[in-house]
């Protein structure tokens, strides 16, 4: 995924709206928000955002409010299914230049312009959104969601954590796009699966996924609580859930007996919101060595959470074995996640598996460009 980084001056309403202009309100029904956003609206979670799908498109501007991360978010950016660029957005209003980012003269006349804007930060990564502002004679038209919808629940190693442009080069990012499905991720660098203290996540995912708010929660001083997620916002609702976490438990001590209970509870709880879904748990690739093989852990412990769901008759649960799938020359050498070369790696590695498996990507979006 290309990107290009454009840092934009904080412009005033006075000066932008000097010409005539269409100001579209956060609550317009043709605006298709995805992921998690709270009553402001703000957004939580690495991807969050929204899609618009304009005709005449000649300008287009974000009016945010105070409740943007300061001094600035990374959002990325993308123009009738194109590659994301970032864009560094602030409270107030931002212009964003369309040719610059890939919208090419004459592409955005009579025709219609899907836009997708998203946060790519696993952390500061708040925008509260006020208003979209266009050209004057801009037209708001419906965005036609995808029927297929992938959920990615996990850690840093889903989130893009170290990535350039974030979630936006991680590879549940790059499955989505490929698939040409929405995508959904709610995942958390630090965070164990067990509801602990861990990296400074004071919630672990199996508490924390069915919140509006990420773990960052905690330390922002105007939204310091959770609120339960409404699911039924999550339209359409996902079709497959992707489920791959348990590095930070193992940092925390969490034994092998314990983790198999939280795994195998959370994706009951999973089925009182997706009853008969496609649920794929990933085994660990592990920690890649620069001499000899990956460290690996809870070995064998997923077969068992899978095995588990089977008895019970639940047989919409698939183990996905990612060994070998990530080296050492596929990660930073302090950190060991992936790079963006290895994201890439492994979202091609996960896509043969699903055609093997029988999900082919759609032949294109059912919104036109």
């Amino acid at each position: 995924m290309l990107s290009l980084v454009w840092a934009f001056a904080l412009f005033s309403s006075t000066a932008f709206m000097s010409t005539r202009a269409l100001n579209i309100q956060n609550d317009d029904p043709l605006i298709y928000y995805h992921g998690r956003w709270d009553h402001s609206p703000g957004t939580w979670w690495a991807s969050s955002g929204f899609k618009i799908n304009v005709r005449n498109l000649r300008s287009l501007a974000l009016n945010l409010g105070n409740h943007t991360t300061q001094p600035l978010a990374s959002a990325g950016v993308s123009f009738a299914y194109g590659a994301f660029n970032t864009v560094n957005v602030s409270a107030g209003l931002n212009a964003i230049p369309l040719d610059e980012l890939g919208l090419e003269d004459g592409a955005h006349g009579e025709a219609t312009t899907v836009v997708r804007i998203n946060v790519e930060g696993w952390q500061n990564n708040r925008i509260n959104l006020e208003s979209i502002v266009l050209n004057e004679d801009a037209e708001l038209v419906p965005y036609i969601p995808s029927d297929l919808v992938f959920q990615f629940i996990g850690d840093s190693l889903s989130a893009g954590q170290y990535l350039p442009d974030g979630v936006d080069q991680a590879w549940p990012f790059l499955v989505g796009e490929t698939y040409k499905a929405e995508h959904r991720i709610n995942a958390q660098p630090g965070a164990a699966l067990t509801d602990i203290l861990s990296y400074g996540n004071v919630h672990g995912v199996s508490y924390e996924y069915f919140r509006t708010e990420d773990t960052g929660y905690y330390y922002t001083t105007d939204h310091n609580y959770t609120t339960p997620w409404d699911f039924a916002r999550d339209v359409p609702a996902a079709t497959h859930l992707v489920i791959h976490i348990g590095a930070n438990d193992a940092s925390q001590n969490i034994t092998n007996a314990e983790f198999v209970q939280v795994y195998t509870d959370f994706i009951v709880r999973l089925r009182t919101i997706y009853p008969v879904q496609p649920i794929f748990v990933f085994t660990p690739w592990g920690w890649p060595n620069p001499t000899g093989p990956n460290s690996y852990y809870y070995q064998g412990q997923y077969q068992i959470i899978v095995d588990n769901q089977h008895a019970k008759g639940d047989r919409n649960v698939f183990l996905v074995n990612t060994t070998g799938w990530v080296s050492y020359e596929d990660v930073f050498p302090d950190n060991q996640h992936p790079t963006v070369a290895g994201h890439q790696k492994i979202a091609q590695k996960f896509q043969a598996w699903l055609e093997n498996w029988g999900l082919k990507p759609r032949a294109s979006w059912p919104t036109p460009a």
